[in-house]
């Protein structure tokens, strides 16, 4: 669970700092418009996104990780319940 919300924290964090700068540097140049806006949050969701690939890379595996040990456990846990079952 820690993984999830750091790494959920960081993508959040990487997409508001870059709509920042993108929204700065849109209304400096075009104005303050909606449609500005709008396509600065659209192009902030694109590149993040592209950014999250490569500098969220450890973050992102380490949750990995913590998922597929989980599910491992899970799955350890099913196989011993089944075969309780299968020897009663």
């Amino acid at each position: 669970m820690k993984h999830f919300v750091v790494y959920t924290l960081l993508r959040f964090g990487l997409f508001v700092a870059t709509y920042a700068v993108l929204s700065a540097l849109a209304v400096l140049i075009f104005g303050n418009t909606v449609t500005v806006l709008f396509v600065t949050l659209v192009l902030a969701a694109l590149i993040s996104s592209v950014l999250s690939l490569r500098f969220l890379a450890g973050p992102r595996a380490r949750f990995a990780e913590s998922v597929e040990a989980r599910a491992s456990r899970a799955r350890a846990r099913f196989e011993e319940i089944r075969s309780r079952e299968d020897a009663e």
